[in-house]
């Protein structure tokens, strides 16, 4: 469920609680249960699925740093300049120069 709601819509600004409660869970219970089945917590897992969608997007469909921000939930470029290079080392717009498009699986 978790993992549905997260691939439909990954600009939303998802947080535990809204999860937890999509699932009849509680917020300690849908944490455990989610870090046990995918060995990530949820917040991580989402951060990563995000990175994959933008890696995709600005190699394979050349996007504009500003349009990947939005379709991956940040509220700035500049936010998301941040958080992309601190998960890649690299920055979004000389990754999209530079790297080989992999599609995100989803």
């Amino acid at each position: 469920m978790a993992l549905r709601k997260f691939h439909e819509d990954p600009a939303r600004a998802w947080s535990v609680a809204q999860l937890a409660r999509e699932a009849a869970l509680s917020r300690s219970g849908f944490f455990e249960r989610f870090s046990r089945v995918m060995g990530v917590s949820p917040m991580t897992y989402l951060l990563t699925w995000r990175m994959a969608l933008a890696k995709q997007w600005l190699c394979q469909d050349k996007m504009a740093v500003s349009e990947v921000a939005q379709r991956t939930g940040y509220g700035s470029s500049s936010t998301f300049t941040v958080a992309f290079t601190r998960h890649t080392g690299v920055s979004p717009a000389r990754y999209g120069r530079t790297k080989t498009p992999v599609i995100a699986a989803g």
